[in-house]
C-alpha cells in the first residue's frame, strides 16, 4: 500500500502543505503518524479525495465531454498571422496548445491570465473561465 508525505500529498493534489494538514486537522483526510513523527497518508484515501476534488471543481452549467481539464496560468502567448501558440502552467504541468489567433484576443489570452486547458485526445482547447 502506498503512502504519501503532507507535501507530496499537496503536489499530487494540486494544494499547499496547509491545506493538507488542515484538512487532516479537521479529519477530512486520515493520517498515520511514523515512529520518526512523519505524518503519512494512505494512497486509496488520497486518490478518493483527489476524485471528490476533480468532481466538485468542474464548472457548474459547463457541458463539454472533455473530463481532463487543467485550470492553470497562462505564460507565453505567441500569434503570427493566423494561429498561436498558447502554453499554460497548471501546477507542475505545461499544457501547449495551437489554436487561432482570433481565438487568443477574443478570450484575452496573455501572459498571467487565468484559463483552463480541457483536453480531449490530441486536441488541447483553451477556454476562459
Amino acid at each position: 500500500m502506498h503512502k504519501f508525505r503532507i507535501g507530496e500529498a499537496a503536489q499530487l493534489l494540486g494544494v499547499s502543505t496547509d491545506t493538507v494538514r488542515r484538512w487532516a486537522d479537521s479529519g477530512r483526510l486520515s493520517i498515520e503518524r511514523t515512529e520518526g513523527g512523519h505524518r503519512l497518508i494512505n494512497g486509496v484515501e488520497l486518490a478518493k479525495l483527489a476524485q471528490e476534488i476533480s468532481n466538485s471543481s468542474e464548472q457548474e452549467g459547463a457541458t463539454l465531454s472533455a473530463r481532463n481539464r487543467f485550470t492553470g496560468l497562462i505564460t507565453r502567448v505567441v500569434a503570427d498571422g493566423v494561429m498561436a501558440q498558447v502554453e499554460l502552467q497548471a501546477g507542475p504541468y505545461r499544457v501547449v496548445s495551437l489554436i487561432s489567433a482570433e481565438a487568443v484576443k477574443e478570450l484575452g489570452l496573455k501572459p498571467g491570465a487565468l484559463a483552463v486547458a480541457a483536453i480531449k485526445a490530441t486536441n488541447v482547447v483553451i477556454e476562459s473561465p
